[in-house]
C-alpha cells in the first residue's frame, strides 16, 4: 500500500523544512530506515529516513523548496500501484506568471513566454516563423527571455533541444560568439552566472542574484529579532591577563601532544566553574518562574557555511579539560558536516562565542533565549600594562558578557565576571 512522505519534525523548534537534496530519485527502491533526503532545518541539515519499503514513486517538493511540517512531499509505493488518491492530496502549486519579452527596436517582438525565473525543466514556448514544425519557432521561456535581454534574434539560431527547440545553452553560445545587436545598445543586460540570473535594478546599477535563504539562516534571523526585542540586554566588559592560562596550556600539551588543548577549551572549563559559583547566572527567565540549572551546559558557537550553530557541552562543570577538548572537537566537526542531532545543539544554559581567532579584539554577542547570558571572547594579544609600578608586556584578552536584565542585575553579572577573571588568570583554581 502506498504511503506518504511528509515533512518531518527534525528539531524541537522546527516549523518548516527546506529540501537540500533528494538522496533518491523517482523510481528508486527504498527501504525502511534508509536515508531518503537531506533537510535543512532551523538548526542544521539532517537526513530524513524512509518510513516504509517500496519505490519512490513521486517527488512533490523539489530541491531548494520549503514545506511546513506535515506537508506531503513525496509518495512511496509499489511500482504499478495507483497513487492518484495520494496525489490529489498534494498542495497545488501556483501557476507561473508569463510576460511578453520587450520588442527589439529594429524587429518585431517575439511572442515567446518569459517567466519570472528559471524553472527546473524548460517548457517550450512558441513564436511565429523560424525552423520549428509548421514554421513555428520552438523556444524555452528562459531562452526567450535571455535572447530578448541580450538582443539576439531567435530566428537566426538553430535549436539543440528536442524538435529543434532553442534552449538556454543555445543563447549562451550565441552570446559568447556574437556582438549584441543594435537593439541591445544602451540597454542593461542580463548575465547568467552558474545558472543564476543577475538582473540590474536600474541602468548602471550593480547586478545581483537571489538565492533561497536556508532554514538555518532564516531561523537565526527570527531568533535574533525576538532576542533583541523582548530580552533587555546589557553588557559588561573585562580585560583578563592570559599569561598563566597560556603557560598551563603549553605545559599540558607538552606532556601529551595528542590532547591539543586550546585556549577556548580552557575558557569553557572556567566558564562552567564560574557558573557553579553564581547560580543566578546559570538560569533562565520563564515568565512566572526563574529556572535554575544544576549543571553548566555550555553552548559553544561554531561557524558553519551558512550560519552559526551552538553544540552543547553537557555538564561541563563535571568534565575534565581533556574531556571537554575531545567533545568540542568531535561536536564541531559534526556541526560543520551538519550531522548533529537536535539534542546536541539545543538546551544550553549559557553560551560562549569566541572570535579571537579571527583577529577581533572586542565584540558583543546576542543572547540565545532562554539562556540568561553569553560571553563574547576577543583575541589574546600582547599589550603593555603596569604591574607594581613598572610597564611590562602581558597577553591580554577582552571579554564582554551580555546579560538578560530580567534575570541578571549589574552587580550579579559583575561578580560573575570577577570570578571568571580570577580563575582564568590563576587556572590552578581549577584543581582546588
Amino acid at each position: 500500500m502506498a504511503s506518504k512522505v511528509i515533512m518531518p519534525k527534525l528539531s524541537p523548534t522546527m516549523e518548516e523544512g527546506q529540501i537540500a537534496r533528494w538522496l533518491k530519485k523517482e523510481g528508486d527502491k527504498v527501504s525502511m530506515g534508509e536515508p531518503l533526503a537531506e533537510i535543512d532545518t532551523d538548526k542544521a541539515t539532517m537526513e530524513m529516513q524512509a518510513l516504509s519499503n517500496g519505490v519512490l514513486r513521486k517527488i512533490l517538493i523539489g530541491e531548494g523548496e520549503s514545506a511546513p511540517l506535515g506537508q506531503l512531499i513525496g509518495i512511496i509505493g509499489e511500482p504499478d500501484e495507483d497513487i492518484s488518491a495520494l496525489l490529489s492530496e498534494a498542495p497545488a502549486k501556483a501557476p507561473a506568471t508569463t510576460a511578453q519579452p520587450a520588442p527589439a527596436e529594429s524587429e518585431p517582438a517575439q511572442p515567446a513566454e518569459r517567466p519570472p525565473a528559471e524553472t527546473p525543466a524548460e517548457k517550450p514556448a512558441a513564436a511565429t516563423a523560424g525552423n520549428g514544425a509548421g514554421g513555428r519557432l520552438i523556444v524555452s521561456p528562459l531562452a526567450a527571455r535571455m535572447a530578448a535581454e541580450a538582443g539576439i534574434d531567435l530566428r537566426s539560431l538553430q535549436g539543440s533541444g528536442p524538435g529543434g527547440r532553442i534552449i538556454k545553452k543555445d543563447i549562451e553560445s550565441a552570446m559568447s560568439q556574437q556582438q549584441p545587436s543594435p537593439a541591445a545598445v544602451g540597454r542593461p543586460t542580463l548575465r547568467v552566472v552558474e545558472g543564476r540570473q543577475q538582473q540590474p535594478v536600474v541602468a548602471g546599477a550593480s547586478t545581483y542574484h537571489d538565492e533561497p535563504a536556508s532554514e538555518i539562516r532564516r531561523t537565526i534571523a527570527r531568533r535574533l529579532v525576538t532576542s533583541l526585542g523582548p530580552v533587555p540586554h546589557f553588557f559588561l566588559t573585562s580585560e583578563i591577563e592570559m599569561d598563566r592560562a597560556a603557560e598551563m596550556r603549553k605545559g599540558i600539551n607538552a606532556l601529551d601532544p595528542d590532547l591539543k588543548i586550546s585556549i577556548n577549551d580552557i575558557i569553557i572549563k572556567v566558564t562552567a566553574a564560574a557558573l557553579m559559583q553564581h547560580p543566578q547566572v546559570n538560569a533562565s527567565f520563564q515568565d512566572k518562574v526563574v529556572r535554575y540549572y544544576d549543571h553548566a551546559d555550555i553552548g559553544v558557537a561554531v561557524a558553519i557555511e551558512d550560519g552559526l550553530i551552538t553544540p552543547v557541552i553537557r555538564s561541563a562543570d563535571q568534565k575534565s579539560l581533556s574531556q571537554i577538548t575531545a567533545e568540542i572537537r568531535e561536536l564541531a566537526d559534526r556541526a560543520k558536516s551538519r550531522k548533529l542531532k537536535p539534542e546536541e545543539y539545543t538546551g544550553a544554559t549559557f553560551s560562549v562565542s569566541n572570535l579571537g581567532m579571527f583577529g577581533i579584539n572586542e565584540f558583543t554577542a546576542i543572547i540565545n533565549p532562554p539562556e540568561g547570558g553569553i560571553l563574547a571572547i576577543g583575541a589574546m594579544t600582547p599589550q603593555p600594562v603596569v604591574r607594581e609600578g613598572e610597564v611590562v608586556v602581558r597577553q591580554m584578552m577582552r571579554v564582554t558578557m551580555s546579560c538578560d536584565h530580567r534575570l541578571i542585575d549589574g552587580a550579579t553579572g559583575a561578580k560573575f565576571l570577577q570570578t571568571f577573571k580570577k580563575i582564568l588568570e590563576n587556572p590552578l583554581y581549577l584543581v582546588v
